[in-house]
């Protein structure tokens, strides 16, 4: 299997794609052709756990990892470090719905999913592709991301990690979990801006020629945690295509029927995994792209127009708080037939001018595949309302998107096939969004506090990763201007 770029033709093997994150010209790395799983290979991995399973599909991907060593990465992620060793468990809200839980994780977030297994893969491919090297991860979040990657890289040998947030654009508790990280080699930071701004600086520092020679003359080179790296998105393929075995498994998918997928959606990554897994033959029928106020991608997949030239909305739902969608860039190149010359025009045009449109064929493609629609405040309250009364179902704001967005989905189409919904963060992660969907009384300003009323309330325990943030010191105070990150990277690295 060998990697390319989406902006021009490459060849790379896995363990270079990863430990590069970006391509030099910008673009993303893509697998040159996509690997296959019959009905078959489904029902045999239906009677295997999730490392079994994950073992399986990335030796798929990542041909020049040997057995051993995927054997070795994929224990060490997910042995022991999720709720009952069940990484990606499904829960029937109502007939015909799943909600694919991701949450059960270290930071109660589906980013684990990829995070725990990232650093192994990284250590593995600079053991190959950069020996002695120390690597610097880059990181912009939007909430979740950086507190997975925290977790996952801190005290690893032979890595630093910088992690961005935007300052007022995640949650209190998103927040508290970051900036009481600890370890040798990490360092968090705020910055006076959006997540657009946070991960449009990383990608400059990316590419900054003279940077990056500052770096090589320390031993040092940039990689990327953020969904931007292959290493990232191939975990998440997996856990659709574990998905499917358990609905194998528990008879709801027999042989020759389909299943429709439900993803809140922001940097793109999550959904497109799921269009990874029914391009190797997982059967998934439609693509169901969830967006919250800050609707750009619903109004794309429309009109075949990009234009990221709109208000910026600060939601409840903050991990999706996204106006510059990086994983499109993927699809777009797959779906143009694998056109480096248009992707790479679309994405220039992105960044001078905010916009760009999509050929008329092209757009019909993404069409076919996908279906999009956004939710607003209201609706994200009134949804979490209603899955918990209606269905017993406690949900955070984000997964609640999704939910209402298949409901808005079956009411235009008719369409009721079984639909898995991602199922993305614990509800605690945003209890104070949460609490005023579930009850009239006042909300609690102290957040631990937030977190025994929606226990008491819902009458589920509150995750152990949050209650254990209660007494942590704060190790990280740092807030910049966004014009200011290449300067605070290099001051931590030297």
């Amino acid at each position: 299997m060998n990697f390319t770029s989406t902006r021009s033709a490459q060849n790379m093997t896995s363990a270079a794609a990863i430990t590069r994150g970006i391509a030099a010209d910008g673009g993303l790395f893509v697998p040159c052709e996509f690997p296959e799983l019959s009905y078959a290979k489904l029902l045999e991995l239906a009677d295997m756990d999730y490392i079994g399973r994950a073992k399986e599909v990335l030796k798929l991907y990542l041909t020049d990892y040997t057995e051993d060593e995927i054997d070795y990465c994929v224990r060490g992620a997910y042995t022991n470090t999720f709720d009952n060793n069940i990484p990606a468990p499904l829960a029937e809200v109502a007939p015909g719905t799943e909600m694919l839980e991701l949450w059960h994780g270290p930071t109660c977030a589906f980013k684990d999913m990829a995070l725990q297994l990232l650093p192994f893969l990284l250590v593995k491919a600079a053991n190959k592709t950069a020996p002695g090297r120390t690597i610097v991860i880059l990181v912009a979040t939007s909430g979740d991301t950086g507190k997975a990657a925290l977790a996952g890289f801190a005290d690893v040998p032979n890595t630093r990690i910088v992690v961005f947030f935007p300052e007022n654009g995640v949650s209190d508790m998103q927040k508290l979990q970051m900036i009481t990280q600890v370890g040798s080699n990490v360092s968090v930071c705020g910055i006076e801006g959006n997540f657009d701004d946070a991960q449009s600086g990383v990608k400059k520092i990316f590419t900054d020629d003279a940077i990056r020679s500052t770096l090589d003359k320390m031993n040092m080179e940039f990689s990327s945690a953020n969904s931007i790296n292959f290493g990232r998105l191939v975990p998440q393929i997996v856990y659709y295509v574990s998905a499917a075995c358990d609905l194998i498994k528990a008879g709801k998918l027999a042989a020759g029927s389909k299943f429709n997928v439900a993803v809140p959606t922001g940097n793109f990554g999550d959904i497109l995994a799921a269009y990874y897994a029914k391009q190797m033959g997982v059967p998934i029928d439609k693509l169901i792209c969830a967006s919250n106020r800050n609707k750009v991608l619903s109004d794309f997949l429309a009109t075949g127009v990009y234009d990221r030239n709109r208000e910026f909305y600060t939601t409840s739902s903050p991990s999706m708080d996204i106006l510059i969608s990086s994983n499109l860039e993927r699809m777009i190149y797959h779906a143009a037939g694998n056109d480096a010359v248009l992707t790479a025009r679309l994405m220039k045009e992105l960044s001078e001018k905010g916009r760009y449109e999509l050929p008329a064929d092209v757009l019909a493609k993404l069409q076919s595949e996908f279906f999009g629609g956004y939710c607003d405040e209201q609706g994200t309250a009134g949804t979490i309302s209603k899955l918990f009364k209606e269905n017993n179902y406690l949900a955070d704001t984000h997964t609640a998107v999704a939910a209402n967005v298949l409901e808005q989905y079956r009411k235009a189409t008719g369409d009721q096939t079984l639909t898995v919904v991602a199922s993305t963060a614990s509800p605690y992660k945003f209890a104070a969004s949460v609490l005023p969907a579930l009850t009239d009384a006042a909300i609690p300003e102290n957040g631990f506090e937030q977190l025994e009323l929606l226990s008491k309330l819902s009458n589920t325990p509150i995750p152990a990763p949050l209650a254990g943030l209660k007494g942590c010191e704060v190790l990280h105070k740092n807030c910049i201007a966004k014009d200011n990150m290449a300067e605070f990277v290099l001051n931590f690295l030297k």
